[in-house]
């Protein structure tokens, strides 16, 4: 059975900067995806032209928005890249560029050419969770990702705050505030489990 060897993290995108390749639909879809997760993430976006939706999209966070066809000068500072052109050829150029300098690059709907995919996200305040398919199925990461919405209590943020404060009052080394927090809410996994069999 093929396991996924993607090793999961939560980017600050806010303090990274991205560059999204394209102005199309799959272009218009990864802004979303970003800007839903990080309203306000640094993205430059550079296409000979964008659609309606994607610069009202940009206009809602702090989107810089390049009119022109993509030069690898676009990459200097970036720290992340998406392409979404429908020209392989410019996507792959894209790739290729990246490659050779260090920098994470994703080429939509193409994992073989991906450094990172932009799988599904559940977020209630501070509580985020992120779904993996390994590339294989973004339509399950959504189903599972609308699953997750469902379960997960609205208030599940309150809990989150409130164990932030109970850790801070925890007297003792790093690792005797482990041992602690682990026993205060060993209860917790229980009585979710619980809640989802009723």
């Amino acid at each position: 059975m093929e396991k996924n060897q993607l090793y999961p993290v939560f980017l600050k995108v806010t303090a990274l900067n991205t560059l999204i390749v394209g102005g199309g639909n799959v272009a218009l879809e990864k802004l979303s995806f970003l800007l839903k997760s990080s309203p306000d993430a640094k993205v430059t976006m550079i296409s000979p032209f964008f659609r309606e939706e994607t610069i009202a999209k940009a206009k809602e966070g702090k989107v810089r928005m390049v009119v022109g066809n993509y030069d690898s000068s676009m990459l200097e500072g970036k720290h992340i890249v998406i392409a979404t052109t429908d020209v392989p050829a410019v996507n792959l150029q894209v790739y290729n560029d990246c490659k050779e300098r260090a920098i994470l690059v994703n080429l939509a709907d193409n994992p073989p050419y991906c450094d990172f995919y932009m799988g599904g996200i559940v977020t209630k305040g501070n509580v985020k969770i992120g779904i993996s398919t390994n590339g294989k199925s973004p339509t399950m990461a959504k189903r599972l990702r609308q699953f997750f919405e469902s379960v997960l209590p609205e208030n599940i943020d309150d809990l989150a705050e409130y164990l932030n404060k109970y850790r801070d009052t925890i007297k003792g080394d790093f690792e005797e505030k482990v041992e602690k927090m682990n026993e205060f809410t060993k209860g917790l996994v229980a009585d979710v489990k619980k809640k989802i069999k009723e």
